[in-house]
């Protein structure tokens, strides 16, 4: 059946399905005069450039179709000095350089003005990499895989809270309903949400898995189709940026907050990896091995382990990130990878063949995703290039073993502070950031735990006003 408004690109969604096309569905968009023949083709008249910052806020430029153009050629400059991690003022003119494959038409406005957007790279005046564009550290090292014969998929899991908006439109802190794991409406209170968020997600071309409500009130689920890091990265952010609107549109409020409520799971974003062989095939599975993992596999867990404090304050970026990663609510809290573990920190799924894959366990839904994605595949080969060996699989619960046994391995950092300090001593880090960014990373998140620990919380209140 025709649409009036076209999903995204094929290039930019290899996997959609037949019914999400049209007959007349322009060929993928590969190049800037693709992009404005696309935009001429339905009419639309501005164009939303949108980027990452270093500690992934999306920001946005709108255009007009008159100048989208000049847009598509890297002619759009801005004030990199506003921005965080872009710089300072004394070289602040930088420039947008769009990514035509992720060209899309967006559908999710009521009004009749047509809108597309285009996610960019950012670079200096001179063409080089802007030093805080986690979107360009993320091709880099997608580029070193590509040269060693692979490419990164992934697959992430959407967690997200849904709260009700009071009369002015300011979120409530009492949850949405006090629904279960997988429980229906009426007990899931956000099930007519999701399902306009399900249909808005398909408008755009995603490939949908599953929805169902998770193990806290109020919260929820949704998983798309796994692919090729970059554009998965675009599309978590494209994710996030739906679940709000749509949430708001319902009189909701939508937070990817890791942790907004005490005695609750909280919001994860469990990442599923694979390298697909240049020829095919997973790297990951070997058939001839008695669990049907490869050493390539093996490798690549290892590499990540290796390299899980230091990217600790990459995939838990935010104070409240360490209060998810508790005992008792299926998070990781020390250094281990298991088959079927829950509370290891890597583990690998059941399913085998096409299917293998290392899910990755730590990261939570405030991470930078080009910054994430990037850190991951760079500490997974340098495993594989150093041919490590992960340490003895984790047995049982680690929740509930006894302090000797759990002493086998490593805790993971237990706040923020710890993981920046981790984070200063990882040279891989370091690597695939650049000093200066990495540097003005670190900076910012002192900043923050400082400002945090400076104030007196109500749970010191309660605790100690009365007794000393």
């Amino acid at each position: 059946m025709q649409r009036s408004v076209p999903p995204v690109s094929q290039a930019a969604a290899p996997n959609a399905s037949p019914e999400q096309g049209s007959e007349e569905e322009a060929p993928p968009i590969i190049n800037a005069d693709g992009v404005f023949q696309e935009m001429q083709r339905n009419a639309v008249e501005y164009l939303r450039l949108q980027f990452t910052d270093m500690f992934g806020a999306m920001k946005q430029l709108i255009v007009h179709r008159d100048e989208a153009k000049a847009a598509l050629e890297g002619k759009v400059l801005f004030d990199g000095s506003s921005v965080k991690g872009y710089g300072g003022v004394d070289r602040s003119d930088l420039a947008l350089h769009p990514d035509p494959t992720s060209f899309h038409v967006e559908t999710w406005h009521v009004k009749a003005t047509r809108i597309a957007s285009v996610y960019c790279d950012v670079r200096t005046v001179d063409g080089d990499r802007a030093p805080g564009c986690t979107r360009s550290m993320l091709r880099e090292v997608i580029s070193e895989a590509k040269q060693m014969g692979y490419s990164y998929h992934i697959g992430v899991e959407g967690e997200f809270f849904l709260y009700p908006l009071d009369e002015q439109g300011v979120p409530m802190p009492e949850t949405h309903d006090q629904g279960g794991y997988f429980d229906p409406f009426p007990l899931d209170r956000g099930e007519e949400a999701k399902l306009e968020l399900l249909q808005e997600m398909r408008k755009q071309g995603f490939q949908l898995e599953a929805s169902h409500h998770e193990v806290a009130p109020g919260q929820h689920e949704i998983n798309f189709r796994f692919g090729e890091a970059l554009m998965i990265a675009d599309r978590w952010q494209t994710f996030k940026q739906l679940t709000k609107q749509v949430a708001m549109r319902n009189g909701l409020h939508a937070t990817f907050m890791p942790k907004p409520m005490s005695g609750h799971n909280g919001n994860a974003l469990h990442c599923n990896q694979s390298l697909q062989q240049k020829g095919g095939g997973n790297a990951f599975h070997d058939p001839e091995s008695r669990t049907e993992l490869s050493d390539t596999a093996l490798h690549f867990v290892a590499g990540l382990l290796n390299h899980a404090k230091g990217m600790a304050a990459i995939s838990n970026p935010i104070v409240n990130s360490y209060k998810r990663l508790l005992p008792g609510y299926e998070a990781p809290t020390h250094i281990t990878w298991s088959g079927s573990n829950r509370t290891a920190l890597i583990r690998i799924p059941a399913a085998r063949g096409a299917g293998t894959r290392v899910e990755y366990r730590p990261p939570d839904p405030t991470a930078n995703p080009y910054l994430l994605f990037a850190i991951m595949l760079k500490s997974g080969l340098e495993g594989i290039r150093n041919r490590e060996a992960p340490p003895e699989e984790a047995k049982g619960d680690l929740h509930v073993l006894a302090e000797q046994e759990r002493s086998n391995w490593a805790a993971y950092p237990r706040d923020l502070y710890e993981a920046l300090q981790h984070m200063e001593q990882d040279a891989l880090v370091r690597d695939v950031m650049g000093k200066e960014a990495m540097q003005e990373y670190v900076s910012e998140k002192y900043r923050e735990y400082d400002s945090y620990a400076a104030e007196v919380h109500d749970w010191e209140m309660t605790t100690y006003f009365r007794s000393f």
